[in-house]
């Protein structure tokens, strides 16, 4: 894709064609419901199909590694499918946030061993990141390159130390690790060296490795299935040969690649989610006429659709452009859907409140999102500090920028303003 607003090309049509079309078949509210409940978090005869027949999986990897050979917007543009269907799958986990790591750090042998099977889908990785600090990890939230979020160096988070036999080992928890309960392959930030000389540093972890257990933990959203990963002297091969300098550099472009695939699943549910409201409205009667018909409720779905249209092309040039745009792109996408799903249960009436409802996982997933990758003010923050829009003030000193503003506003309203 040339630029961010160019209409799609016949590959990418097709892309996104072939996989609506498996995704209808495949993934209706029974069957998205079967799959969350089983104990992977997915059905695996459909994310093998998927890898099988559509290449989702290494979609965005070098076809030299087994994958398609495609960019992020392909990529993106299959995220929007799977967040209109509100796929369970390890795609985000495994081709969003640990495949481009593996490519970016690891060393050749790595990347031949590991990479064509996590492209063929025969092989999923989660990244593991200790406490609930994923944002922050990514630099979608704050800086990343201090590593307090891996822990420091000091107690908390997970800790490396050399092995006896020339390895390594890793001691610590990391919560919240998406598909972590499941992964064949742990991609694991740990803090070796200590407090003072310390750095974050990034190893794999092979499934039953000992010293290692795994459980499913209960999640808002069960579509988007969290592991804790707790670790007990486990033995981990370090990612590449890197001593950590170039893990905290990795670790944000990464995570800008990721907002830009998250902020298109989130416009690609906020759309499905729209829609599937149009339809109830025109369909619902009250007072002898369909909702929809009335004035007010025709005035908040044109302020959605408008919404949904912005957040959408916010998304697709996110992912012409993640560096520039990602974590902006996420902030509008999570705060759009949030207001559609809420705006969906509500005009569904009582039947948008039960649980078993397809509205209801749609407000539960744009939930689920903002809590992890969020909030979504924070995101906005993190993009003013980057982009230098508050000079000479420290990252991260919000008193200061209040200051600003309030003395700001005391000149502009004149002499003896607030007295």
């Amino acid at each position: 894709m040339d630029n961010a607003f160019a209409p799609l090309t016949a590959e990418q049509r097709a892309i996104r064609g072939a996989l609506r079309e498996l995704l209808a078949e495949r993934c209706g509210p029974a069957e998205v419901a079967a799959a969350a409940a089983a104990p992977a978090g997915h059905d695996r005869a459909l994310w093998a199909d998927l890898g099988e027949r559509l290449g989702l999986p290494g979609l965005a990897l070098p076809e030299a590694y087994g994958g398609v050979g495609c960019g992020l917007a392909e990529l993106a543009l299959a995220c929007e499918e799977t967040g209109r269907a509100l796929l369970p799958s390890p795609l985000l986990a495994t081709s969003g946030l640990t495949a481009p790591l593996i490519a970016a750090l690891g060393s050749r042998a790595q990347c031949e061993t590991l990479l064509p099977r996590l492209a063929d889908a025969s092989l999923t990785c989660a990244l593991a990141v200790p406490g609930a600090g994923l944002a922050t990890a990514l630099g979608l939230t704050g800086d990343n390159t201090a590593g307090e979020w891996a822990g420091g160096g000091r107690a908390g988070g997970v800790q490396a130390r050399p092995a006896p036999d020339g390895g390594w080992l890793l001691y610590g928890e990391a919560g919240q690790v998406l598909d972590g309960h499941s992964a064949g392959l742990l991609l694991v930030a740990a803090r070796a060296g200590g407090p003072a000389r310390g750095r974050t540093r990034l190893f794999l972890v092979r499934a039953g490795a000992a010293g290692l257990s795994r459980a499913r933990l209960t999640a808002l959203d069960e579509t988007r299935p969290q592991g804790r990963v707790q670790l007990r002297d486990c033995a981990a091969e370090p990612l590449g040969d890197d001593d950590g300098t170039r893990t905290p550099g990795a670790l944000a472009a990464m995570g800008a690649r990721a907002a830009a695939l998250l902020a298109a699943e989130s416009a690609g549910t906020a759309e499905c989610a729209l829609e599937g409201t149009v339809r109830h409205v025109r369909e619902r009667e009250q007072f002898g006429r369909p909702i929809g018909s009335f004035q007010a409720v025709r005035h908040r779905l044109a302020d959605l659709y408008v919404r949904v249209r912005a957040a959408r092309s916010a998304a697709r040039y996110a992912a012409w452009d993640p560096s520039g745009a990602g974590s902006l792109a996420l902030a509008q996408c999570l705060e759009t859907v949030r207001a559609v799903t809420a705006e969906a249960v509500q005009l569904h009436g009582g039947i948008g409140f039960t649980w078993e409802h397809r509205t209801h996982r749609y407000f539960k997933r744009a939930a689920g999102d903002e809590l992890l990758f969020g909030p979504v003010h924070r995101l906005r923050d993190r993009a003013a500090e980057t982009a230098g829009l508050f000079g000479g003030l420290a990252p991260g000193s919000l008193a200061d920028r209040d200051r600003v503003v309030m003395d700001a506003d005391a000149v502009d309203a004149g002499p003896g303003a607030g007295r």
